[in-house]
């Protein structure tokens, strides 16, 4: 194997692995926040799932700053625990399935 396909193939794999570690950082980061408490990934519980929620939002582009506010104002959604930045990043993570 010459250097380039090494240095290539050496570069996606660190690319996947961020990925799944950005993916459970964020799992992480909504179990701690409370949001597994009344949501899941794919499947709804008190509210819909995170799956549901990007589905619906697909294609909208004032989605993420809409959520955002709702979620940072607690009106139409309880009162969150994260921070937010915290919630910035887990709309995007949620927008992103």
């Amino acid at each position: 194997m010459n250097r380039m396909t090494m240095v290539a193939l050496t570069s996606l794999a660190l690319v996947a692995a961020a990925g799944t570690a950005g993916a459970q950082d964020q799992s992480a980061l909504a179990k701690s926040s409370g949001c597994l408490n009344c949501h899941a990934v794919d499947a709804k519980k008190i509210g819909p799932s995170f799956k549901a929620t990007a589905a619906k939002f697909k294609g909208n582009a004032e989605a993420e700053a809409n959520l955002v506010a709702t979620l940072t104002s607690a009106k139409g959604h309880p009162e969150v625990k994260a921070k937010p930045d915290d919630v910035k990043a887990l709309v995007k993570w949620i927008l992103a399935m």
